[in-house]
């Protein structure tokens, strides 16, 4: 078999259905669809096995809750193919997704993880557009250098919805990590990435959807350091002294990913720990110059933008879903 597709589903009852039907309209009939129910507590697993019922290669496995990672991995040990690919139950794929990713593959067979590019969503705003991925201009498809890729646009040239890879490097890296509640996805890349070559497609065939409830998203909540990626890849921490592609991103993210963490009274510390480690020569003068602001100032600007935020979020989505 060709592909194992994996949905992990938790309490996505509105969107679940759209998400599976992208697999089975796929014009690549070899593959199967494996949806681990991770404990739901609303219609999810109900909507999940009627939507496909008739179908003998899809397979609906339950759990208890016990995150996204642990899901994902389940999902893995269940299927039998040799490339594995990941879509959350809230975002869906063009249906030459799988087609487009087996070209890819062939034609690119040193890879140990390959891409394509997608669509980010947001149909309450009216907004559709493709994600800035930091490939150079007019690049079609190709191997690319992730770090450098990543660090030039900050967004994601892989992710949880957009990739295949053999099944021998996934269970070399020993799937995703357990217990890391942002970035689990990220944590996986990236160690493939600097031990094997990335292809990428420079076509969007996947749906990011941020229509969802915000409160079910890891997007703008403040995580525990034991819980974040950042701060449980200390494995790599060798690579910023030989890898300056690896340097210049891992710098990149310190400086924009966690500035919210610095601006925190909670965790400022363990922060500014991490930002005393930047080469702040190779920033941009804005970063350095917004660092440079007193921190009060700079935490009374990010309550300022965060409650407009949430104003926003209740006149598009009503009081209920702006907590």
């Amino acid at each position: 078999m060709r592909f194992s597709v994996i949905i992990p589903l938790y309490n996505k009852a509105p969107y679940v259905a759209k998400a599976i039907e992208s697999v089975l309209s796929q014009t690549f009939a070899d593959y199967e669809l494996i949806i681990v129910d991770d404990g739901s507590k609303d219609d999810s697993a109900a909507i999940a096995a009627h939507v496909i019922e008739g179908h003998a290669n899809c397979r609906l496995v339950r759990q208890e809750n016990m995150g996204v990672s642990i899901a994902r991995n389940k999902g893995v040990a269940a299927s039998q193919g040799d490339y594995l690919c990941f879509l959350d139950a809230d975002d869906w794929w063009d249906s030459r997704f799988l087609e487009e990713m087996s070209k890819l593959i062939e034609e690119f067979p040193e890879a140990g993880i390959c891409g394509t590019n997608y669509m980010i969503v947001n149909e309450s705003k009216h907004k559709t557009r493709i994600a800035e991925i930091g490939v150079e201009e007019g690049f079609k498809k190709g191997y690319v250098n992730f770090c450098q890729v990543y660090a030039k646009t900050m967004c994601m040239p892989l992710t949880s919805n957009t990739v295949a890879m053999p099944r021998v490097v996934f269970e070399e890296m020993g799937g995703f990590p357990k217990g890391i509640k942002l970035g689990e996805d990220f944590m996986l890349w990236i160690h493939i990435a600097l031990k094997y070559k990335v292809a990428f497609l420079n076509k969007p065939l996947a749906y990011y959807n941020q229509d969802v409830d915000a409160k079910n998203r890891g997007i703008g909540k403040l995580y525990e350091p034991k819980d974040h990626w950042f701060w449980n890849v200390q494995d790599l921490e060798p690579y910023e002294k030989t890898n300056k592609d690896f340097k210049q991103m891992i710098d990149a993210f310190r400086v924009e990913g966690l500035y919210p963490y610095y601006i925190s009274k909670e965790y400022h510390t363990a922060a500014k720990q991490e930002l005393d480690k930047v080469d702040w020569e190779d920033q941009p003068k804005k970063k350095n110059k917004k660092y440079g602001f007193p921190l009060p100032l700079l935490r009374l600007q990010y309550r300022l933008k965060k409650i407009g935020s949430l104003i926003k979020q209740v006149l598009l989505y009503g009081k209920g879903n702006s907590n």
